[in-house]
This record gives structure tokens, C-alpha cells and sequence, in this order.
């Protein structure tokens, strides 16, 4: 796996817009954060503030800006401004390949998934984490020091300082054990996405990390039995569950289960270990997570700790 350079003050960084709209004015908390205290050179896609529908921009536009980002070699990081919709339209037309001869992070979450999916597919290792748009939210100050810190090369097995190892409370559905492997994953739904796909991964020996939002029981039921049924489950390291915010019941045949419930259900068969309440997701904590790189997950009766190798 390919670890982009870590940035140095000074570096240029690039904010694109690949997936849904946003006002312009929510970018100004990260454009100062980004500027002053980290000290970065910021570079606005030029269809950074396009929008077509549902969209930033018409795909074409999308592609452009995310594609120039990828080729220039100034950029040492590419950030997706919002997640939302959209990259998936993308990806198929996307061209990695000065990724292999110059990596460069990439980050986002939510619609990004199917890119960093893409990223790891092609042997490059990127950062799962918040997005430029969120740094103006309460509540997100871990998140985006970890980030800062997975960007900077702070996170190493040497020094275990600021958030690394990574913790969660214990959790009465969580399942003990330790498992080493390289982590995978990101939204559910986009995962489900891209099975099939040039962007599916080889999730055998992988600890998986899972999200979503506003989805129902039905469909969470449905994409974990997918999963298993598609024997992408049963060779995992490690399973970490984080947060799956606004999921909904039908209203007339409920499943009965919470999400966490029906995913604990969907590898019930498995031995690997399984952390619950994981922070990472839409809601509460989101933490850096670095797709492609080694960890290891210890569950116990204790709670959960995932150390980076």
C-alpha cells in the first residue's frame, strides 16, 4: 500500500466538490483552521461552488476539478468540501494512475467512501475523516485534530500520544477478541455499492468499519445479508460498528431490531472481534481512520482499542 508524504507547513492542499452543494460561506471555519493554524496553501477546485440539481456541478464539471487535483503534482492533499451525493457517478471515469507515481492523501466520508474504496482498490492509502464543510459544527474538535494528525505523520506506532490508540466503552453487544489487519470500509451503502464494481476491495483479513444514515431496518438487514451472502463477512480481522444515525422502522412490519442488533445478527456465525458504538460515522465523534493502513483491534469486557501499526 502507497502512504502519501505526510504536509508540511507551506504544503498546497486542494478542496474539491465531487458530490452535492453546499453555500460557500460554510467553508470558513476550515479555510482558517486550514490557513492559520496549520499553516496550509489552499487551492479552490474551479467548480467549487458549481451546482446542477442535486449536484456541485454537472459531472463533467466534478470530474474536472477532482481530476486536475489528482494530476498536479503541487497538491500534496485532496479534500472533498461535503459528501452528499454524487462521486459515485464519478469514479468509473476517474484516473488514479499519478496517484502510483506521486500518492497524495485524500479525504471524506460519506459519498467518499466509493473513491477511497477506489483509492485502496488501486493500492493507495487515504484518510476517512471529516470534511471541510463540518469543521464550522460543535463537537468536532477530535475529529479534526486527528486528522490534522494523520496529515502530519503524528500517528506512528512509536508515539501513542493525542488519540492514537483509538477507544470506545464497552458495549453489550460487542464480541471479545484481538485481530490485526488493514483497514477498509466507510458509509454501508456506498460499500454495498461497489461490489462487482472495479472499486470493490479484497475484504478478506480486513477490519471493517461501518456507518450510515437515514436508511430503514429493512435496508440495513438487506445490505448485511448481502454481505454475508456475497462471503465478504466471514474473513474479516475485526468489525468496528459506528454510528448509523436517523435509520427508521416501517411503519407497518417493523423488523423489531435496532441496526446494531440486525448487523450483530448478520455475523453472529463469525469468531473475529466486534466493537459497537465505534466513533465514527455522521453523528458524534468521527475520527480519522486511515483506509489501507495496518491496525490492530482489541475487544474486551472493558471496551474496544484499535491501535495503529
Amino acid at each position: 500500500m502507497l502512504i502519501p508524504p505526510f504536509l508540511q507547513p507551506g504544503d498546497t492542499v486542494m478542496i474539491v466538490a465531487p458530490a452535492s452543494p453546499f453555500p460557500y460561506t460554510d467553508l470558513q471555519d476550515a479555510f482558517r483552521v486550514m490557513r492559520q493554524d496549520w499553516q496550509l496553501t489552499i487551492r479552490e477546485g474551479t467548480y467549487l461552488t458549481a451546482q446542477s440539481g442535486a449536484f456541485a456541478g454537472t459531472d463533467a464539471q466534478r470530474l474536472a476539478d477532482l481530476q486536475q487535483a489528482i494530476n498536479d503534482p503541487a497538491v500534496r492533499a485532496i479534500f472533498a468540501a461535503r459528501g452528499g451525493y454524487g462521486s459515485y457517478r464519478l469514479v468509473e471515469q476517474l484516473d488514479l494512475t499519478p496517484l502510483l507515481a506521486q500518492p497524495k492523501w485524500l479525504v471524506g466520508f460519506s459519498d467518499i467512501t466509493v473513491l477511497l474504496a477506489h483509492a485502496q482498490q488501486q493500492g493507495v492509502a487515504s484518510l476517512h475523516a471529516i470534511m471541510p464543510r463540518q469543521f464550522r459544527l460543535s463537537g468536532t474538535a477530535d475529529d479534526i485534530e486527528t486528522l490534522r494528525q494523520w496529515l502530519f505523520g503524528e500517528v506512528t506506532p512509536l508515539r501513542r500520544g493525542g488519540l492514537n490508540p483509538y477507544m470506545a466503552e464497552a458495549h453489550p453487544l460487542n464480541r471479545p477478541g484481538v485481530g490485526s489487519g488493514t483497514l477498509a470500509g466507510g458509509n454501508l451503502s456506498m460499500l454495498v455499492h461497489t461490489l462487482g464494481t472495479s472499486s470493490e476491495v479484497d475484504w478478506a483479513g480486513k477490519i471493517l468499519f461501518i456507518e450510515d444514515i437515514d436508511e430503514t431496518l429493512f435496508s440495513i438487514d438487506r445490505m448485511m445479508t448481502q454481505l454475508r451472502r456475497a462471503s465478504k463477512l466471514e474473513q474479516l480481522a475485526g468489525l468496528l460498528v459506528g454510528n448509523f444515525a436517523d435509520i427508521r422502522d416501517n411503519q407497518t412490519n417493523q423488523m423489531g431490531k435496532t441496526a446494531a442488533e440486525l448487523i450483530a445478527e448478520a455475523v453472529s456465525a463469525y469468531t473475529y472481534p466486534v466493537a459497537y458504538e465505534w466513533p465514527v460515522g455522521h453523528e458524534g465523534r468521527n475520527l480519522a481512520l486511515p483506509v489501507g493502513l495496518p491496525g490492530t483491534l482489541t475487544v474486551s469486557e472493558n471496551g474496544s482499542e484499535l491501535v495503529f501499526a
